[in-house]
């Protein structure tokens, strides 16, 4: 027999006030409270019964919201969706949402193992390694599938049984009015198996710490921070289900020579004042050899000179980047004498013949003049 609504029991509109609700809730009380229906007990309790109930739940704030919106499903535990619950019951309302936040509901099927956890790995290379390319050995600490028992956890000739509390789906369904929260099953922890009899060499776990060797095939043109993923290297998954994925990061580290800056090496290189002035050839590294360098005479110190196609062919294939030199013009150093002597003729000669040696110098004093006169002005 279907509930009447609350409303309908104590005789008030959907609005009434507390007030209103305790006044109908008294009068109903007294006239049809067992004492005073000695001759028509049953009919009198259970009309009795039925005004309490009414007012216990539109009393309530929260109560009475859950049962303005949902009806008797909203503050009925035993309306739930259960086998042979009618349609439209609290658990076929909500059961979904909840199921999908806190993992899904025993009527969702049983605990479903986990994928083991992906893993990664940082791998140091050289420039040269990183340019051209190697193949390295690596050891990974992780968690492997134990093979004494195959990974299920239990005593070889021994098996799990199902967890009798959840009945195998990991989780129990805690209830309280219109609300239903699942939580990690306490007995087997969210396995849905219980395993009496552990396996002595994993301790039940059916995965055990071991370090594993694996070849890593570094492409040519890798960068820092580019990643290499290795399927199924990562850690063993519960009871059989899949491993994870073993990421093997790159860090190259810093050259004594070169820098990169994506696809094309940079370095610097000293060059006298005598071949900066008048010109000639230096000889300039790169990661597959060496190459001559012309220097234009009246080169200025920082002058960058670029050698095309001998920088990094890209990982993902297309051009190869350039190496880029900087010459620094350096200035000499415990000069004799004499050297000091022929600097200084140098000098009053270059002074002698006006600006057009030093035209950054004729430049900046200009610049500098300018400066000073507009403070003054």
């Amino acid at each position: 027999m279907s509930k009447r609504c609350y409303y309908e029991v104590l005789g008030v509109s959907r609005d009434a006030s507390d007030a209103e609700l305790k006044k109908a809730y008294r009068r109903l009380a007294m006239k049809y409270h067992p004492d005073r229906n000695a001759g028509d007990s049953d009919e009198s309790e259970a009309k009795f019964k039925e005004a309490k109930e009414a007012h216990e739940v539109l009393s309530d704030a929260n109560k009475r919201a859950a049962y303005d919106q949902y009806g008797h499903a909203g503050v009925d535990p035993s309306m739930g969706g259960r086998p042979g619950a009618g349609a439209g019951g609290f658990e076929d309302i909500f059961g979904d949402v909840f199921g999908d936040i806190f993992g899904g509901g025993g009527r969702r099927g049983g605990h479903r193992a986990q994928r083991g956890s992906d893993l990664q790995y940082n791998l140091e290379l050289t420039l040269e390694e990183a340019v051209f390319g190697t193949e390295v050995k690596i050891r990974v600490p992780t968690l492997v599938s134990c093979k004494t028992c195959d990974g299920s956890g239990a005593k070889k000739g021994t098996s799990a049984t199902t967890c009798s509390t959840c009945g195998g789906a990991g989780q129990v369904r805690m209830q309280q009015g219109f609300f239903a929260v699942q939580q990690t099953c306490p007995q087997c922890r969210g396995k849905g198996k219980i395993i009496s009899s552990p396996c002595p060499d994993c301790r039940g776990q059916g995965r055990k710490q071991e370090q594993k060797t694996l070849n890593v095939k570094v492409p040519a043109g890798v960068d820092s921070g580019d990643r290499i993923r290795l399927s199924n290297e990562g850690e063993a998954g519960e009871s059989g289900a899949p491993n994870g994925d073993l990421y093997v990061q790159m860090r190259v580290k810093p050259h004594d020579i070169f820098s990169r800056e994506d696809n094309d090496l940079f370095c610097e290189m000293p060059i006298s004042i005598a071949t900066a002035a008048l010109g000639g050839e230096i000889e300039v590294p790169t990661l597959d050899g060496k190459l001559r360098l012309k220097i234009p005479a009246e080169t200025q110190s920082g002058k960058l000179f670029r050698m095309r196609g001998k920088g990094v062919k890209p990982v993902r294939g297309g051009m190869t980047g350039d190496l880029l030199c900087r010459v620094n013009v350096e200035t000499p150093v415990k000069l004799s004498s004499k050297q000091k002597e022929l600097l200084k003729e140098f000098e009053k000669s270059i002074q002698e013949d006006g600006k057009h040696h030093s035209p950054q110098h004729a430049s900046w004093g200009d610049r500098m003049k300018k400066f000073f006169d507009d403070l003054t002005a």
